[in-house]
């Protein structure tokens, strides 16, 4: 199941026939990382779109992590999800606008701070959301039902340590 570390290839694909260009200085262990996470985050990109147009036929890719946060943190200030996801304040307000337009989110007044308000997810793109995410589970569900619970767990623990760091 897992990465081939010292190969060229993934464990479900082949390396190239030719050679790899890849020097005997070359750590190993982090170019499989590197390659495998390149894949992963490819398909990542792909599903995100489909599991955005499922959502909403007009919401964008990236907008689905957006709802993916808010499921998870029922309302947050549009400051703090820009810094979740590293982009741009203008780039937050542009997709929160297109989410808002579709009626999926709806911004109120932040209670602890009249000037801000606080972002959320409709009863509607809450319902939305909720289906084509629990969808998705039951693909992977599928996907892993060869695998021991344990790996699911610390497949799950390892991703999580990744994304802590990414995050400092």
């Amino acid at each position: 199941m897992g990465a081939d570390v010292h190969g060229s290839g993934t464990a479900n694909e082949p390396g190239p026939t030719c050679g790899s260009g890849v020097g005997s200085g070359v750590d190993h262990e982090f170019l499989a990382l590197e390659r495998e996470l390149a894949v992963f985050l490819r398909r990542a990109r792909a599903n995100s779109g489909e599991m955005a147009r499922e959502v909403h036929p007009e919401l964008e890719p990236a907008a689905y992590g957006l709802l993916v946060r808010l499921e998870e943190t029922s309302c947050q200030r549009a400051t703090e999800l820009s810094g979740y996801f590293g982009v741009g304040k203008a780039t937050m307000s542009r997709q929160l606008r297109a989410l808002e337009e579709l009626g999926l989110v709806t911004r109120e007044p932040d209670p602890a701070d009249g000037r801000a308000s606080l972002v959320r997810l409709t009863d509607e793109g809450l319902a939305r959301f909720q289906r084509v995410r629990d969808a998705r589970r039951e693909l992977y569900v599928q996907k892993l039902a060869d695998w021991d619970r344990g790996e699911v767990s610390e497949l799950a623990r390892l991703l999580h340590h990744l994304n802590a760091r990414a995050e400092m």
